[in-house]
């Protein structure tokens, strides 16, 4: 049985989270009801997470070295990367010397930090389908992976990026160099490297929670959320919803990508699973070793959220992957560039049947930046995703 310590004190269960936005706020929140120290860290001050944890600090968590003198300072007995943009391979170093264990494992940080490791895993070694693709290091190269047989329209994504940055479709030659110079742009660092993809023509997309758990035995146990239909525009996730129905025969497909994707991963936690749908077929996209932005939704619709299952799973402790009720979830953007805005309506939000909000006091705004998040249950999905994109829409953000 896991033993749990009392925060602040020489007994603590102390806790690291690389990444402090708006998820690393909420998987602070589910360990601190487990009674865990936390140690929120981020690359700039006063990060959604600082502000909930027991102690913040704020490094450049892609430096080797702050961040290995980081976690020798601090001795946390777990690091959780909510983030891509880390040093793993320092991570790999201090996992390998005992000197910390990584959620899931180091080896699963390093490989989802970029699209590259993730996908030439799936592809290439898992063998599960996934749409045609090729690496490239230049436009030439990329004018010459779509012309050899990428073809249009195609899919452009730096090889690191969160929250779908820098992704763009291309529909002819003339959208190449654009694509390209987004990509850039979008990138969490500056790789200069692609993966361009073919487009599948699927009926839709969706996150697959899947969550990797200790059971009675101390075996490791793989379990499933309800499948979440999602809504992104430029490759950000505006709107998500749970369940979303899907065929029975392409359901079974889908979990089996997923145990397959994320036993070779290892370790323990809740991984965000992202799968094309077309009829019965099914592709892998991507894969998250950590609570999804599309999961959002499940602080409205499951007995335990997807914060709570990482937090269980990763501290040893029984996960419960049960539907409570239908619903939807819908992204409050900034709308203007600013500090420290303030936001009217909330109260008319909330008068919306079913709904609650969520502001993430992110301490600066941009007008497509996410703010917030809107959610309602319902006794069908339509109606949550009507009451929460309504709810959304009445929260208003203005400089202060």
């Amino acid at each position: 049985m896991t033993t749990l310590g009392t925060p602040l004190s020489p007994s603590a269960t102390r806790v690291m989270l690389l990444g402090s936005g708006e998820l690393g706020k909420e998987v602070l929140i589910a360990l601190q009801r487990l009674g865990v120290e936390t140690i929120a860290v981020d690359r700039y001050e006063n990060a959604p997470g600082q502000q909930v944890a027991h102690h913040a600090r704020t490094i450049t968590m892609s430096d080797p070295d702050q961040l290995k003198a980081l976690i020798e300072a601090e001795k946390p007995q777990l690091v959780v990367p909510e983030i891509e943009a880390i040093a793993t391979p320092m991570l790999q170093q201090l996992e390998d010397a005992g000197t910390v264990r990584v959620i899931p494992t180091a080896r699963a940080a390093r490989l989802t930090m970029d699209r590259e490791g993730i996908r030439r895993l799936a592809a290439e070694t898992l063998g599960v389908p996934t749409s045609p693709y090729k690496f490239c290091d230049s436009v030439a190269e990329l004018q010459a992976a779509i012309d050899a047989g990428i073809g249009y329209p195609c899919i452009v994504k730096p090889v690191m990026s969160s929250s779908g940055k820098g992704q763009s479709k291309i529909d002819g030659p003339a959208d190449v160099q654009k694509a390209w110079d987004y990509a850039m742009a979008g990138g969490r660092v500056s790789h200069g490297r692609v993966i361009v993809e073919g487009f599948i023509d699927f009926d839709y997309e969706i996150t697959l929670l899947t969550v990797r758990a200790l059971d009675a035995a101390g075996r490791v146990q793989t379990q499933f959320c309800e499948p979440i239909g999602h809504v992104q525009v430029s490759g950000d996730y505006v709107e998500s919803w749970q369940p979303h129905p899907m065929a029975p025969a392409a359901l079974q497909k889908a979990q089996q990508i997923a145990q397959a994707v994320t036993a070779d991963l290892g370790g323990q936690g809740l991984f965000g699973v992202e799968l094309f749908v077309k009829g019965e077929e099914v592709w892998f996209s991507e894969v998250s070793p950590r609570p999804h932005d599309t999961g959002m939704v499940t602080m409205a619709t499951q007995w335990q959220n997807e914060f709570e299952l990482h937090a269980r799973a990763i501290l040893g402790l029984p996960v419960d992957t049960a539907l409570k009720s239908p619903g939807a979830s819908a992204v409050i953007y900034g709308g203007v560039d600013a500090t420290g805005i303030a936001f009217e309506g909330v109260a008319h939000a909330l008068q919306v049947p079913g709904s609650e909000v969520r502001l993430f006091g992110k301490p600066e705004s941009f007008v497509k930046r996410r703010m917030g998040v809107a959610l309602a249950h319902a006794a069908d999905v339509e109606t949550a995703r009507r009451n929460a994109k309504e709810a959304a829409s009445r929260v208003k953000p203005r400089k202060a």
